[in-house]
């Protein structure tokens, strides 16, 4: 294993032989088995093709077996003294599959070996020759298409690797440099966020960034935040979503943001980045870039789409998250996925029951298989995959993740958009986004500002008698209101309320609920709701309240039936009072410095207070001219200071 540090982070970024996994994806075929022969070198076996699937008229090769060269016999010889064997029919082996015109994907992995490897032992395997001899061509050549992937993994892994079978110094040659692995920054790009960089800490003191470069001095990897995305983060960093939409749909700009969600359900950015290489180390260092900035404070939950690089960096990174996947994502995937086969909607009317309508984990499990034989999908790759990765997506198993809304549990329900759509497209450049983040930062700042102020000032409808719903209307944001109150408005639809056991002070109660099914009949369902009477708490199957933080219409019902005339307090999150801001305590890494704090400290210290003044001023006219009125006495005061100073 070898380590490289990075003193901009103050941590170390470990390169590791990392295991292939299924899932995993390359721009090529031999980027897929260069991957596989770097892992081999490291664990001391060789590798070799044993086997190779071609389309018959273009004898393009579609599937490869990559297999440990001691896999198989060889035939037996009729020679007087045949060479010994030396083959064990070793099963380790990875499969590869082309998935579309560019990208190879692992179907198939076998980690097991049924004879000795170590890196320890000296024998120098055939495919790590052609390794060290095609990197040494590189150095030599323009780069062509058959060895460009060896270039990619020119780092000091494959250095290490060759042990001194490349005497010629990469760098030496400028003819070898590989862009693979570094932003493509075109014609203006550099300068456009050199200026933007720079024209940020001039005007927005608490401006962070880090830029990742090579020994060439190449850019890797950017990442930035703004003051206000530093301040959001204290407030909303309980979930964040990393969206890496971008990378998914191949826009021009790499582009990774980290998103959360404020008091009024909206997503709000806590700082992004470009990426210039999809590979687990490079989002290792966005994660890391990240956390520094935000003072390492973890995230509790961490929502992605299905990137499996992006999983072990988080794994890595934030050990103690809880990561899922996200619903929405793989939803959309469905008809591009399943869109092909026979009985397409039937399938995916069955999926969606699965998915929405379990409310036990017995219950997905059955409907799940019932789905698979039915439709006689027990060889579709896709479905295996999710299905072995259920428990971070599948809503019956999040029920204890708090998701503040980024998880959609019904069809109906949405999960977070990206933030910056409708800002960017595929062809937008580096420069262009640029121009657009700060408009996309206003707009989304003024829609809060107008928001809290609509919160603060307005007195909401009220469409029930209900106390719940006059209690709510005090304290929550008018948007958290809105969804609570479609939640006590439900409590009309719930009938039949039973207790059905009772032990000590822990009583069960059935809920029956009238619920339309495809805007046409009604269905009744039932849903289970624990109460317990000492502490008031109550829990309903459905688990409303831990996937968006408010209690669900059964819960409610239940609470009435018993005679309580107030929702609970722990059931009032402070997270979506229209106060929130104004009351949250600012954690250890805002607090107020200690005695031997040096003046750049301090001045980022009043930056960030300071911005939490100008925030409330916008609020009316009157905090306006508050808020004027106490800096020009400050102002006053520090006069007065110097004066009898000197």
């Amino acid at each position: 294993m070898l380590e490289y540090n990075n003193e901009a982070l103050g941590v170390q970024l470990k390169r590791e032989y990392r295991p292939p996994i299924e899932g995993l994806e390359f721009e090529s075929f031999d980027e897929a088995y260069d991957f596989y022969n770097v892992y081999a070198k490291g664990q001391g076996f060789g590798i070799r093709v044993s086997n190779s699937w071609f389309r018959s008229k273009r004898r393009e090769r579609y599937r490869a077996k990559l297999s440990c060269s001691s896999a198989g016999f060889k035939k037996k010889s009729e020679a007087n003294n045949p060479r010994p064997e030396t083959r064990t029919g070793c099963p380790a082996m990875v499969i590869v599959k082309l998935v579309d015109a560019h990208r190879w994907r692992i179907v198939e992995v076998q980690l097991d070996h049924n004879h000795p490897v170590s890196p320890e032992i000296k024998r120098f395997y055939k495919s790590h020759k052609k390794m060290c001899l095609a990197a040494k061509e590189v150095q030599k050549t323009e780069p062509v298409k058959e060895i460009h992937t060896i270039k990619l993994y020119r780092t000091d892994v494959v250095d290490s690797l060759c042990n001194g079978h490349s005497k010629t110094d990469e760098r030496d040659n400028g003819n070898s440099m590989d862009h693979s692995k570094h932003l493509d920054l075109k014609e203006g790009d550099a300068h456009a966020v050199y200026n933007y960089f720079c024209r940020m800490k001039l005007t927005n003191p608490n401006f962070f960034y880090l830029m990742d470069l090579d020994d060439e001095g190449r850019l890797n990897n950017i990442f930035w935040a703004d003051a206000r995305s530093r301040i959001a983060h204290n407030y909303f960093s309980d979930t964040i979503t990393i969206d890496t939409t971008s990378l998914t749909n191949k826009y021009e700009i790499p582009l990774v943001s980290f998103v959360g969600i404020n008091h009024h359900g909206q997503s709000v950015l806590l700082g992004c980045g470009f990426l210039g290489h999809e590979s687990v180390e490079y989002f290792v260092w966005m994660c890391r870039a990240w956390l520094t900035c935000m003072l390492g404070r973890h995230p509790q939950v961490i929502v992605t789409d299905q990137s499996k690089l992006l999983h072990m960096a988080i794994l890595e990174v934030f050990p103690q998250a809880r990561h899922c996947y996200c619903l929405s994502y793989i939803m959309h995937r469905v008809p591009e996925k399943l869109g092909g086969l026979s009985g397409f909607e039937a399938i995916k009317g069955k999926l969606s029951k699965a998915v929405y309508d379990s409310l036990k984990i017995s219950e997905f499990e059955t409907l799940w298989g019932e789905m698979i034989n039915e439709h006689s999908l027990g060889n579709n790759k896709w479905l295996q995959l999710l299905y072995e990765d259920r428990q971070m997506w599948a809503p019956v198993y999040l029920k204890d993740t708090s998701f503040v809304g980024m998880l959609p549990i019904s069809e109906t329900s949405e999960g977070s958009s990206a933030f910056f759509d409708g800002y960017i497209h595929k062809h937008t450049s580096f420069k262009e986004f640029l121009d657009k983040y700060d408009l996309a930062l206003q707009r989304k700042h003024l829609k809060e500002a107008m928001d809290d102020f609509e919160s603060r000032n307005t007195r909401f409808e009220l469409k029930t008698k209900s106390n719940f719903e006059f209690q709510l209307s005090k304290v929550y944001t008018k948007e958290m209101f809105k969804k609570c109150q479609i939640e006590v408005e439900g409590m009309y639809s719930c009938f039949n309320t039973k207790q059905v056991a009772a032990e000590d002070e822990i009583m069960t109660f059935v809920v029956k609920e009238g619920i339309e099914v495809e805007g046409k009949e009604k269905e009744t369902r039932q849903y289970e709701v624990v109460y317990e009477t000492s502490q008031t708490e109550v829990r309903c199957i459905c688990s409303l309240f831990s996937v968006k933080g408010y209690l669900c219409r059964h819960a409610l019902n239940v609470l009435n039936y018993n005679g309580v005339e107030e929702i609970p307090s722990q059931y009032i999150l402070p997270r979506w009072n229209k106060e929130y801001k104004r009351k949250f305590t600012l954690d250890v890494g805002f607090s107020d410095l200690g005695a031997d704090s040096c003046p750049g400290e301090w001045y980022n210290q009043l930056c960030r207070r300071a911005l939490e003044v100008v925030e409330e001023g916008a609020q009316s006219q009157e905090h306006y001219q508050a808020v004027m009125q106490e800096m020009d006495t400050l102002l006053t005061k520090f006069s007065v200071l110097d004066r009898k100073l000197t």
